[in-house]
Protein backbone atom coordinates (compact mmCIF):
# COMPACT_ATOMS: atom_id res chain seq x y z
CA UNK A 1 0.00 0.00 0.00
CA UNK A 2 2.65 2.48 0.75
CA UNK A 3 4.75 1.72 -2.86
CA UNK A 4 1.04 2.36 -4.18
CA UNK A 5 0.68 5.58 -2.25
CA UNK A 6 4.39 6.99 -3.13
CA UNK A 7 3.50 5.80 -7.21
CA UNK A 8 0.25 8.19 -7.36
CA UNK A 9 2.32 11.16 -5.61
CA UNK A 10 4.68 10.94 -8.11
CA UNK A 11 2.11 10.95 -11.01
CA UNK A 12 1.85 14.28 -11.43
CA UNK A 13 5.46 15.28 -11.21
CA UNK A 14 6.05 12.72 -13.82
CA UNK A 15 2.64 14.51 -16.42
CA UNK A 16 4.40 17.71 -15.09
CA UNK A 17 8.11 16.90 -16.46
CA UNK A 18 6.32 14.96 -19.68
CA UNK A 19 4.33 18.69 -20.54
CA UNK A 20 7.13 20.68 -19.43
CA UNK A 21 9.66 18.69 -21.91
CA UNK A 22 7.03 19.37 -24.90
CA UNK A 23 6.90 22.98 -24.32
CA UNK A 24 10.98 23.25 -24.01
CA UNK A 25 11.05 21.41 -27.51
CA UNK A 26 8.78 23.55 -29.21
CA UNK A 27 10.19 26.79 -27.69
CA UNK A 28 13.71 25.81 -28.23
CA UNK A 29 13.29 23.71 -31.55
CA UNK A 30 14.74 26.73 -33.96
CA UNK A 31 11.29 26.54 -35.69
CA UNK A 32 10.20 30.18 -37.13
CA UNK A 33 6.62 31.10 -36.19
CA UNK A 34 6.23 33.15 -39.36
CA UNK A 35 6.42 29.74 -40.79
CA UNK A 36 2.68 28.51 -39.71
CA UNK A 37 0.80 28.15 -43.05
CA UNK A 38 -2.13 29.80 -43.22
CA UNK A 39 -5.73 27.60 -43.52
CA UNK A 40 -6.61 30.11 -46.56
CA UNK A 41 -4.01 29.07 -48.89
CA UNK A 42 -5.86 27.89 -52.22
CA UNK A 43 -9.13 29.27 -51.07
CA UNK A 44 -10.46 32.46 -52.00
CA UNK A 45 -10.21 35.99 -50.33
CA UNK A 46 -12.91 36.02 -47.51
CA UNK A 47 -15.97 38.05 -48.54
CA UNK A 48 -14.85 42.01 -46.97
CA UNK A 49 -15.48 45.30 -47.49
CA UNK A 50 -13.62 48.58 -46.57
CA UNK A 51 -13.56 52.10 -47.06
CA UNK A 52 -11.16 54.26 -47.93
CA UNK A 53 -8.78 56.30 -45.47
CA UNK A 54 -10.02 59.47 -45.03
CA UNK A 55 -8.31 62.35 -47.28
CA UNK A 56 -6.75 59.80 -49.62
CA UNK A 57 -7.53 59.70 -53.03
CA UNK A 58 -7.48 56.17 -53.44
CA UNK A 59 -10.40 53.80 -53.46
CA UNK A 60 -11.02 51.04 -50.56
CA UNK A 61 -11.00 47.53 -51.03
CA UNK A 62 -13.49 44.95 -50.95
CA UNK A 63 -13.57 41.26 -52.16
CA UNK A 64 -15.06 42.24 -55.46
CA UNK A 65 -11.41 43.82 -56.46
CA UNK A 66 -10.14 40.32 -56.83
CA UNK A 67 -10.52 37.73 -59.48
CA UNK A 68 -10.02 40.32 -62.04
CA UNK A 69 -7.38 37.80 -64.43
CA UNK A 70 -4.36 38.70 -63.02
CA UNK A 71 -2.45 38.38 -59.26
CA UNK A 72 -2.34 40.86 -56.71
CA UNK A 73 -0.37 41.45 -53.73
CA UNK A 74 -2.12 42.68 -50.56
CA UNK A 75 -0.12 44.42 -47.71
CA UNK A 76 -1.74 44.36 -43.93
CA UNK A 77 0.14 47.45 -42.74
CA UNK A 78 -0.41 50.31 -39.95
CA UNK A 79 1.72 53.80 -38.96
CA UNK A 80 2.54 52.63 -35.76
CA UNK A 81 3.88 49.61 -36.85
CA UNK A 82 7.52 49.92 -36.39
CA UNK A 83 8.48 47.06 -39.40
CA UNK A 84 5.93 47.91 -41.84
CA UNK A 85 8.16 51.47 -41.45
CA UNK A 86 11.31 49.40 -42.33
CA UNK A 87 9.43 47.59 -45.04
CA UNK A 88 7.28 50.28 -46.66
CA UNK A 89 10.64 51.25 -49.03
CA UNK A 90 10.72 47.87 -49.89
CA UNK A 91 7.29 47.72 -50.86
CA UNK A 92 7.77 50.36 -53.03
CA UNK A 93 10.25 49.10 -55.06
CA UNK A 94 8.79 46.12 -55.14
CA UNK A 95 5.06 48.06 -56.67
CA UNK A 96 7.88 49.14 -59.39
CA UNK A 97 8.99 45.95 -60.21
CA UNK A 98 6.07 43.47 -59.74
CA UNK A 99 4.07 44.60 -62.87
CA UNK A 100 1.01 44.05 -60.45
CA UNK A 101 -1.35 45.97 -58.44
CA UNK A 102 -0.17 46.42 -54.93
CA UNK A 103 -3.74 46.80 -52.32
CA UNK A 104 -3.10 47.78 -48.68
CA UNK A 105 -5.10 47.03 -45.83
CA UNK A 106 -5.20 49.72 -43.18
CA UNK A 107 -4.81 47.63 -39.79
CA UNK A 108 -6.76 49.85 -36.67
CA UNK A 109 -4.90 53.20 -37.85
CA UNK A 110 -5.74 56.70 -37.23
CA UNK A 111 -6.08 58.12 -40.91
CA UNK A 112 -4.27 61.32 -40.06
CA UNK A 113 -1.83 58.83 -39.07
CA UNK A 114 -1.83 56.24 -42.35
CA UNK A 115 -1.62 59.87 -44.29
CA UNK A 116 1.64 61.03 -42.62
CA UNK A 117 3.26 57.63 -42.42
CA UNK A 118 2.47 56.95 -46.89
CA UNK A 119 3.25 61.02 -47.35
CA UNK A 120 6.80 60.24 -45.68
CA UNK A 121 7.59 56.73 -46.61
CA UNK A 122 5.81 56.47 -50.13
CA UNK A 123 2.17 55.38 -51.19
CA UNK A 124 2.85 51.94 -53.21
CA UNK A 125 -0.84 51.35 -53.13
CA UNK A 126 -3.48 51.26 -55.73
CA UNK A 127 -6.17 50.61 -53.00
CA UNK A 128 -6.40 50.90 -49.42
CA UNK A 129 -9.27 49.79 -47.37
CA UNK A 130 -9.27 50.99 -43.66
CA UNK A 131 -10.11 48.15 -41.48
CA UNK A 132 -10.81 50.20 -38.51
CA UNK A 133 -11.99 47.19 -36.23
CA UNK A 134 -10.09 44.48 -37.49
CA UNK A 135 -12.58 42.31 -38.77
CA UNK A 136 -11.20 42.13 -41.91
CA UNK A 137 -7.78 41.39 -40.60
CA UNK A 138 -9.16 38.39 -38.58
CA UNK A 139 -11.15 37.02 -41.67
CA UNK A 140 -7.77 37.02 -43.34
CA UNK A 141 -6.31 35.37 -41.04
CA UNK A 142 -3.69 37.84 -39.54
CA UNK A 143 -1.47 37.12 -36.45
CA UNK A 144 -0.10 40.74 -36.81
CA UNK A 145 1.33 43.22 -39.16
CA UNK A 146 2.75 43.57 -40.93
CA UNK A 147 1.97 40.63 -43.14
CA UNK A 148 1.71 39.92 -47.36
CA UNK A 149 -0.21 38.17 -49.44
CA UNK A 150 -0.40 36.67 -52.94
CA UNK A 151 -3.79 36.57 -54.23
CA UNK A 152 -3.87 34.35 -57.86
CA UNK A 153 -6.36 35.71 -60.68
CA UNK A 154 -8.99 33.62 -59.82
CA UNK A 155 -9.39 35.57 -56.62
CA UNK A 156 -7.45 32.55 -54.63
CA UNK A 157 -4.90 33.05 -51.89
CA UNK A 158 -1.88 31.60 -52.99
CA UNK A 159 0.60 33.00 -50.70
CA UNK A 160 0.86 34.59 -46.82
CA UNK A 161 4.56 35.92 -46.05
CA UNK A 162 4.00 36.74 -41.95
CA UNK A 163 6.24 39.44 -40.47
CA UNK A 164 8.16 42.37 -42.82
CA UNK A 165 9.68 42.01 -46.07
CA UNK A 166 13.09 41.59 -47.13
CA UNK A 167 15.06 41.46 -50.17
CA UNK A 168 15.49 38.00 -49.30
CA UNK A 169 11.95 37.18 -48.83
CA UNK A 170 10.86 39.22 -52.30
CA UNK A 171 13.51 37.18 -53.93
CA UNK A 172 12.70 33.59 -52.42
CA UNK A 173 8.92 33.58 -51.51
CA UNK A 174 7.01 37.11 -53.17
CA UNK A 175 8.31 36.70 -57.14
CA UNK A 176 8.14 33.17 -57.57
CA UNK A 177 4.52 32.98 -55.65
CA UNK A 178 3.87 36.17 -58.33
CA UNK A 179 5.27 34.11 -61.27
CA UNK A 180 3.20 30.55 -60.09
CA UNK A 181 -0.05 33.19 -59.77
CA UNK A 182 0.14 34.00 -63.38
CA UNK A 183 -0.14 30.93 -65.10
Amino acid sequence: MNSRFRLAALLPVFLFLIVAGVFYAAIFSGSDPSKVPSALIGRYVPEFELGPVEGLDQPGLSDADFAQGGPVIVNVWASWCVPCRVEMPLLVELQRVAGVPLYGINYKDDPAAARRFLTELGNPFERIGKDATGRAAIDWGVYGVPETYIVDGKGRIALKHVGPLTPEAIAEEILPALRAARL
